[in-house]
């Protein structure tokens, strides 16, 4: 019998966190225990209590896949922001509408034939919202394009992305960080994810920059400095500025700071400018290097196409990787923009166009429906989890993944989903610790999508215990405190790793 003591009344569950490191600390741990939450195991509850984390900031849920109902049920109903776990809904749905082999296609087209290799004439560049036209695939479509016979552009070149509705909203509204290549809106001619990529390198007291791709429209005004004095890289990027600086024919992009000696060599992933202006900068640099003559000028989203299907032709079109591998660069890294060119993919799927992320919401709300799954709770917004207002609860995560367990592409959809202690978001995840009693470790044995934002942090999938039992879990919190909730997830992992029996 597990015996409490008398506790002032004004002391409550929600109010542990700011008493977690007082003389308080046990009598908050002896309430935590006597709730709901005596169902967790000692460790996790203990973890969460030391994180200042109260019981009503989480909701937990495990069930083995072959039980009818959960073994830990903490907080399953409530409607929580789950950050990045929304991805497993958005790519099972989309791995079962679309199917596993679903390519999309980028096209070039042109209204008359090129002539000795001059097309007298605009050239069309249509996106239909590839999620992974990376620079290496967009140079492969201009390739394509050369050998198809055409040297010399004297029109426009147009881009039509006219497949996705635009998104209204700036790329900094989320968090203030416009130029973070997570804020990049989705969009149906996304090239290389809008991004660039510095390679910044500490050579005595200058820092040395190389940037790939680098549009041709886009100049880089290096002032960053060496800070010879810092002892730790860690924080590196919040001493460095960047600033987009208009101008013709080229903007400038602005680097100031100081970086650390100590940081040797590392990357810093930007999105400078807008897709448009991206778009045009990357085929200007890529045409010249292909030895293609300059164009006069470019131009977005002509509604010439439209009206003359007759008359225009395609040039060449290019595949995008099957959706089975984009689903694993979604799950394994997180990566907010293909995630949100899947459901716009839905909505253009269904027959939508322009396709809109609500008409996406409304494609997986009909296929949860037809799967006898009902989430009255769910809120979607862009379904990538990069959201304040998105909302699942833990209990209907965790019928989501029972229900992926027995679909026909369960395949796919678990081996995009990052191992433990192996790879993905989950690679430096319990690398180092072995599982409590004998057994062995848990890395390898887990498959599991991580979730973190400012205030939440969850994770979701599957583990296989010990003893060869699967188990789906749902774990998320919301809370000021959650980023320090890993180690009582980390404890759940071992837990049911260890067979998940309570006492």
């Amino acid at each position: 019998m597990l015996h409490t003591t008398r506790v002032p009344p004004t002391l409550t569950v929600r109010s542990c966190h700011r008493s977690s490191v007082s003389q308080f600390a046990l009598v908050c741990l002896l309430l935590w225990t006597t709730s709901a939450i005596a169902q967790l195991p000692s460790n996790v509850t203990k973890a969460l209590v030391e994180a200042g984390i109260p019981e009503s900031s989480v909701g937990i849920v495990a069930q083995p896949l072959d039980a009818p109902r959960p073994t830990l049920n903490v907080g399953g109903s409530t409607a929580l922001n789950p950050a990045s776990t929304m991805k497993l809904l958005t790519t099972i749905a989309a791995l079962e509408i679309l199917g596993p082999a679903y390519t999309w296609q980028t096209e070039v087209w042109s209204i008359a034939a090129p002539k000795n290799g001059v097309l007298d004439g605009d050239l069309y560049i249509k996106g239909n919202g590839d999620p992974k036209l990376t620079y290496e695939q967009f140079w492969r479509l201009l390739r394509q394009t050369r050998d198809a016979g055409i040297t010399e552009i004297r029109g426009e070149v147009i881009q039509d992305r006219s497949a996705f509705e635009p998104v209204t909203t700036a790329p900094g509204d989320f968090d203030g960080q416009p130029m973070r290549p997570y804020n990049v809106p989705p969009d149906a001619l996304l090239v290389n994810f809008n991004a660039i990529s510095l390679t910044l390198i500490a050579e005595g007291n200058s820092v040395r920059v190389s940037v790939q791709p680098l549009p041709a429209n886009l100049r880089i005004d290096n002032q960053l400095s060496v800070n010879q004095r810092a002892t730790d890289c860690g924080e590196w990027r919040k001493a460095l500025s960047a600033d987009l600086v208009p101008g013709e024919p080229q903007m400038r992009l602005k680097l100031t700071g100081k970086y650390p000696a100590v940081c040797n060599e590392q990357q810093w992933n930007l999105a400078p400018l807008p897709p448009f202006d991206y778009v045009a900068g990357v085929f200007g640099a890529l045409w010249a290097e292909l030895g293609g003559k300059s164009v006069l000028k470019s131009r977005p989203n002509s509604p010439r196409l439209v009206s003359m299907p007759g008359q225009a032709y395609r040039v060449t079109s290019l595949s995008s990787p099957s959706l089975g591998e984009i689903v694993r660069d979604i799950n394994k890294h997180s990566n907010n923009v293909m995630a949100r060119q899947i459901l716009m993919t839905l909505a253009l799927n269904s027959g939508k166009s322009p396709a809109r992320a609500s008409d996406g919401e409304v494609v997986i709300r009909n296929w949860l429906a037809s799967r006898g799954l009902d989430f009255p709770e769910l809120v979607i917004d862009n379904g990538a989890g990069l959201s304040r207002n998105e909302r699942i609860s833990a209990a209907n995560l965790v019928r989501l993944l029972k229900a992926a367990w027995g679909s026909a592409v369960m395949p796919e959809f678990i081996a995009s989903l990052p191992i433990v202690a192996v790879d993905g978001t989950m690679k430096k995840r319990l690398n180092e610790v072995p599982a409590n009693g004998e057994g062995g470790s848990i890395k390898g044995q887990a498959h599991i999508k991580t979730g973190s934002l400012d205030g939440v942090k969850s994770m979701a999938g599957y583990v296989l215990d010990k003893n060869g039992r699967r188990w789906a879990l749902a774990f998320m919190v919301n809370h000021p405190n959650a980023a320090q909730s890993r180690l009582a997830q980390d404890a759940l992992l071992e837990w049911l790793y260890n067979g998940g029996n309570l006492p």
